[in-house]
């Protein structure tokens, strides 16, 4: 049997996005995909633009870096930062990146403000007690949206979210639904949350992003 391919995964997406669109009362219009391209090479980008994606997701400045030059021409292509951003790399990122969507501290949002460039940004928001997980706790959320609000150059669109990994989608459940509460207290209508394994249950809960890597790419090759 043949390997699909990926304009049939990506019609495959699409469809599981749209069940959960419609169990939900959702328009599917309102749930953005943003493909998750890290540890792939920039082949790989251009075969999903040319698939029709625009909203593209990386992990690391540097791997980013090796990858401009082959991507520059894709004209209404948008990357965003999806891992975290160590503030020695602030510069970088805002040349590279037109979202940043892992801010976790006033710190790195006034660092990336100070680099000039105009950013939209998302806070990552950590919700489990996982010490690998990066993120900002609940708590220092309020400081952190003052900050990006009282910036000039960085527009806060969203809050994303990673929850525990399970082979069960439902546990990510009460992970979402707090990120929309906590989102909602401050008047960010913007969710990313949601991946491969568990974005019909995301959507349920108010996601806006969903960042899909493996269901579009398959297993991700070492760098």
């Amino acid at each position: 049997m043949a390997e699909e391919s990926l304009s049939e995964r990506l019609e495959r997406v699409r469809e599981r996005i749209g069940r959960a669109c419609a169990r939900s009362g959702r328009n599917p219009a309102d749930v953005k995909l943003l493909a998750v391209t890290k540890v792939f090479p920039a082949e790989v980008i251009l075969e999903a633009y040319a698939a029709g994606l625009r909203e593209f997701g990386e992990n690391y400045v540097q791997e980013m870096e090796r990858k401009a030059a082959a991507v520059a021409g894709l004209g209404g292509a948008r990357f965003h930062l999806i891992g975290h951003l160590q503030s020695n790399k602030t510069k970088k990122a805002a040349e590279l990146f037109a979202s940043v969507d892992t801010v976790d501290s006033v710190k790195l949002a006034r660092r990336l403000d100070a680099e000039g460039r105009p950013l939209d940004v998302m806070i990552e928001v950590k919700l489990s007690a996982e010490e690998a997980k990066s993120g900002a706790d609940a708590a220092e959320v309020p400081a952190i949206v003052e900050a990006i609000r009282a910036s000039a150059n960085l527009r806060l669109t969203g809050m994303m979210t990673v929850p525990p990994w399970s082979e069960d989608a439902e546990t990510a459940r009460p992970y979402f639904a707090t990120l929309r509460e906590l989102a909602a207290k401050h008047g960010v209508t913007e969710l990313s949350m949601g991946m491969s394994n568990d974005l019909e249950v995301a959507i349920e809960e108010g996601a806006t992003w969903v960042r899909v890597g493996t269901a579009l790419f398959g297993r991700r090759r070492k760098p």
